[in-house]
């Protein structure tokens, strides 16, 4: 009897440390675009917590698709998805982070922030038509800047990428050509160029091709000490990347809850907007509450205590209003 009693006990520890391991871990799988502020974030509260966040970045695509097939315990996307998407997928959304993606080259004696670019010029490199540095319409709006003559060489995001579908929005914003002949999404078929693998592929591909340009989240330029561009904004003004102009194009937002959040921040207004800014959206499957409850605990946290961490690698953290506001959508949702 004694023994038979062990060893129900025993099993029933075995299934109560199964359930406590289990409850230790959260499962994510999404954008590249947020990867740094999710790590730093996830480390700080493990040493807090004990909960270990295991994060694949894989690129929005590949996270919209492991939450809609019940994979992982969150999809994160730079592409947010439309209100009639979510419903059809049974699936939930908010923002967690904002950023920018930022042009990046590799350009012999230019240095980060030197070259200027505006919708125009930038569209017709990513199309083809402008084929080198020297040219005429690089030259006008560098005047004085010492200028490669070598052949551009695009890098694009091969995978389906929110990155992308910030970048080709604000090119479809801008530039009526291209959003004629290519489009805006996640995964487009870029006219020339060659593909590399999340933001991390891009830009490792840029840092060892002379003569090229790509398009990278804005901690991965500074981390890979790529040369990004000033860019002409809707207000008229050249503006470099950074915390400011991020925060200035993020300003501009007006998030709505009753729409799960879906909006774009290209082509902000505002003098020092900088023009190619995004948020990224965590994503939850409805029916999965357990889950849901221990993800909205670890955005909650990071809420309160990772806005210093946020503004180290360059993102902004989300305004208090609007913090708010997702508080207020977890609770209509019955996950707060």
């Amino acid at each position: 009897m004694k023994t038979i009693f062990k060893l129900i006990l025993a099993i029933i520890l075995l299934i109560s440390f199964t359930q406590a391991e289990a409850a230790e871990k959260l499962n994510g799988a999404g954008a590249t675009f947020p990867y740094p502020v999710y790590s730093a974030w996830a480390f700080d509260y493990n040493k807090v917590t004990g909960v270990q966040l295991n994060y694949q970045s894989i690129g929005s695509g590949g996270g919209q698709r492991q939450i809609s097939d019940r994979t992982v315990d969150f999809g994160a996307s730079d592409d947010p998805l439309k209100p009639e998407k979510l419903q059809t997928d049974k699936l939930l959304q908010f923002p967690a982070v904002i950023g920018g993606v930022v042009p990046v080259g590799n350009l012999e004696g230019v240095t980060p922030g030197q070259l200027k670019l505006d919708s125009d010029t930038l569209c017709k490199i990513f199309l083809g038509e402008i084929k080198s540095w020297n040219d005429d319409m690089v030259r006008k709006i560098n005047p004085g800047l010492k200028l490669p003559q070598g052949e551009i060489t695009v890098v694009y995001r091969s995978d389906g990428s929110g990155t992308t579908a910030i970048f080709t929005n604000y090119l479809a914003e801008t530039c009526p050509a291209w959003k004629e002949k290519v489009g805006a999404g996640k995964a487009v078929k870029f006219p020339v160029g060659i593909g590399g693998k999340g933001n991390e592929g891009v830009a490792n591909y840029v840092k060892r091709t002379a003569n090229s340009i790509g398009y990278v989240e804005f901690a991965y330029a500074k981390q890979n000490k790529l040369d990004y561009t000033q860019l002409k904004n809707k207000a008229g003004n050249y503006v470099a990347p950074g915390f400011e102009s991020f925060e200035n194009a993020a300003e501009t937002g007006d998030f709505d809850a009753k729409k799960d959040f879906y909006l774009w921040l290209t082509n902000a207004p505002g003098k020092n907007s900088w023009p190619i800014a995004g948020a990224t959206f965590i994503l939850l499957a409805k029916e999965k509450t357990d889950s849901n409850k221990n993800v909205v605990k670890f955005f909650d946290w990071a809420f309160k205590n990772g806005d210093n961490k946020a503004k180290e690698l360059i993102y902004v953290p989300l305004p208090q209003s609007l913090e708010d506001k997702v508080r207020a959508y977890w609770k209509a949702n019955g996950l707060q």
